[in-house]
C-alpha cells in the first residue's frame, strides 16, 4: 500500500512518454523522480540544489499510459551541504474505475547539495543538521 502521507508529486503519463515496448519509458520515470527528491531537500535547504548522486534506482513493475503515478519523498540523511532522499513511486491502475489497483512501482534514493547563487556548495543552516 502507499504511505499514508500526501505525495510531493502526482503524474499521469501520456502517449508520447512511452519507450518501443509500449511501457512508460524509464527515462521519463528517472526525471520525475529527481524532481520529486528535490522537492524536500529544496524546502530543506532553503535554497536551490543540485542532484550529485542517484545512490540506488530500482524498477519493481511497468508504468502504463493513464496510470495516476505518486511520488512518495522522505528525507533520510542529512550532511554539511548534502541532503538524501528516498523516493517511493506507486502507480494507481485504472484510477477512473471503482476499483483501482495501486503497485509499488519503483523506489530511489538520490543526494542533493546545496547550492550558492554562484553554483558552488554552500553549508546547511545549522538547524536542518539537527532537525532531521
Amino acid at each position: 500500500p502507499q504511505p499514508e502521507r500526501q505525495p510531493v508529486l502526482r503524474v499521469i503519463p501520456m502517449p508520447a512518454d512511452l519507450n518501443p515496448a509500449g511501457d512508460v519509458f524509464g527515462g521519463w520515470i528517472m526525471a520525475q523522480v529527481d524532481l520529486a527528491g528535490a522537492i524536500p531537500a529544496r524546502y530543506l535547504s532553503r535554497g536551490r540544489v543540485a542532484t550529485v548522486s542517484v545512490n540506488s534506482f530500482q524498477f519493481k513493475q511497468p508504468v502504463a499510459v493513464g496510470d495516476l503515478v505518486s511520488f512518495f519523498a522522505e528525507v533520510i540523511k542529512v550532511g554539511n551541504t548534502s541532503i538524501t532522499v528516498d523516493v517511493q513511486v506507486f502507480a494507481t491502475r485504472q484510477p477512473h474505475l471503482e476499483d483501482p489497483v495501486t503497485v509499488k512501482v519503483t523506489e530511489a534514493a538520490l543526494t542533493y547539495v546545496a547550492l550558492n547563487p554562484d553554483g558552488s556548495k554552500r553549508v546547511l543552516p545549522p538547524e536542518v543538521k539537527t532537525g532531521v
